[in-house]
């Protein structure tokens, strides 16, 4: 292999925290505060030596290794006991390479930290919605982004991979070098080793015209129908979202906002004003009682989808399901609770197809996603009652849909299950061989397991 063996005697001692050391508890942290973290013990490398040395240090002592940075869909990985958690916020390179439209990122950045000086140069990255997410993680499961049906997803920007492997070597991965470890991480997940740097294509984006439009609740039927209906003939260009949302009666929320519900239309289009609000005429006919929409540089779209900054203790539930009748939608209007309070935050769909249905030449393991729309919802759980409000308020969204379910969104799975799902056979046979090659004694776990193939 095109490796730098990273097993030397005087390999650098990594950082390592135990249960009582001062910084344990902020090592720990993941942003869905209903999952507590118990590591057998915590590892804060500030380089691939030191990830390498933690690896060392696992394997010594019988743990397996997870690799963390900001715990965005921890929920999968359990309480990890038996498992060295590898901290990789430390790992913060950045190199942009505008004329080539080319970025090195260390795995402990967040998109906040690149996508503004991306925006400054013109150009765009496939981020998700939210500015606090770390790129490694959601560019492993996938990535979809405001730009992914004309784009298609993150992992397949992504250029090249820089690993160290369950047996302390650091590979370079490539379509070139090491290319079955190169596919298999673009969507695969993290279960092949600790990837500790990643580098992607961007795209030149000027300026896009995106923004919301806000209907009180009440009209969620009426702006959900003619939104659906629109769908067939929107160009890959734009992407659309619909959402039934409740704000919190909290000061940190717009006064026009605060403590009420809403049904929500956003959108980023890749192309002049004129023509994006000609495309969502339908909609604005509808005479919204907020209308952000306008001409923003690509920076505008980090905060459009008005993710929470910061942790919170919440459940969700997903599915991607196919074209949609309209008993469907009321179905599914009718399963969410609107009224002020309500269980559930966010019950969203996103419109999917385009460059997220067509495979692109040398895909990774995942190249797709199936369906039309990309369903999502989120609910707050601050004590047992919530608790039961909240599971109860998702089964309903889930089930009012469940007929038309053709997939899942790894990312968007934020409780354990059987990775399989996520892939057709082909794939999965093919990812477990990877997994048999670079780690047969599966001392590397992802948050979404593949487990290793048996024989050659």
């Amino acid at each position: 292999m095109s490796t730098l063996d990273l097993r030397q005697p005087e390999s650098p001692a990594v950082p390592i925290l135990h249960p009582g050391d001062a910084g344990w508890d902020a090592s720990r942290q993941v942003f869905n505060l209903l999952v507590d973290q118990q590591p057998t013990a915590i590892a804060c490398p500030g380089d691939e030596r030191e990830v390498a040395a933690a690896i060392g240090y696992a394997r010594r002592r019988g743990l397996r290794v997870t690799a963390q940075s900001t715990g965005h869909n921890a929920g999968p990985l359990g309480a990890l006991d038996g498992t060295l958690l590898l901290n990789t916020s430390r790992l913060t390179d950045l190199s942009i390479d505008p004329a080539g439209h080319r970025v090195r990122v260390g795995a402990g950045l967040k998109w906040e930290h690149v996508v503004p000086r991306l925006s400054e140069l013109g150009l765009a990255a496939l981020h998700g919605s939210s500015p606090d997410v770390g790129i490694v993680g959601y560019t492993l499961g996938g990535g979809v982004s405001w730009l992914a049906r004309r784009h298609g997803l993150q992992c397949n920007a992504v250029q090249a991979l820089e690993v160290v492997t369950a047996d302390g070597e650091l590979v370079r991965t490539d379509s070139s070098c090491e290319p079955e470890l190169f596919w298999a991480l673009r969507g695969g997940g993290g279960s092949f080793g600790v990837v500790t740097a990643v580098e992607f294509a961007v795209q030149p984006v000027e300026e896009l015209y995106a923004g919301a439009l806000f209907f009180p609740a009440g009209r969620a039927s009426e702006v959900l129908h003619t939104w659906h209906g629109l769908l067939p003939c929107l160009p890959d260009e734009l992407m659309t979202w619909t959402a039934l949302m409740n704000f919190p009666p909290e000061e940190a929320i717009p006064a026009p906002l605060r403590g009420r519900a809403f049904t929500v239309v956003t959108g980023a289009f890749l192309g002049k004003a004129a023509v994006g609000r000609d495309l969502l005429r339908d909609l604005v006919a509808l005479g919204p009682e907020i209308d952000t929409f306008a001409t923003v540089p690509p920076v505008g779209l980090s905060e459009l989808a008005m993710d929470p900054p910061l942790p919170l203790p919440y459940r969700t539930g997903h599915q991607l399901v196919g074209a949609l009748p309209p008993k469907a939608i009321d179905e599914f209007v009718a399963a969410v609770d609107m009224r002020p309070g309500a269980p559930l935050a966010i019950a969203q769909l996103r419109h999917m197809g385009g460059a997220l249905g067509r495979p692109p030449s040398g895909a990774g393991a995942v190249a797709t996603l199936p369906g039309e729309l990309c369903v999502l919802g989120v609910g707050v759980v601050t004590d047992e009652a919530s608790s039961r409000a909240v599971d109860a308020a998702l089964e309903g969204v889930t089930a009012s849909l469940a007929d038309h379910r053709v997939g899942y969104y790894a990312n968007f799975v934020e409780e354990p299950a059987d990775a399989r799902q996520f892939f057709d056979e082909s794939t999965w046979a093919r990812l477990r061989r990877v997994k048999r090659a670079y780690d047969p004694t599966d001392l590397i776990r992802g948050n979404h397991p593949i487990p290793a193939g048996r024989g050659k």
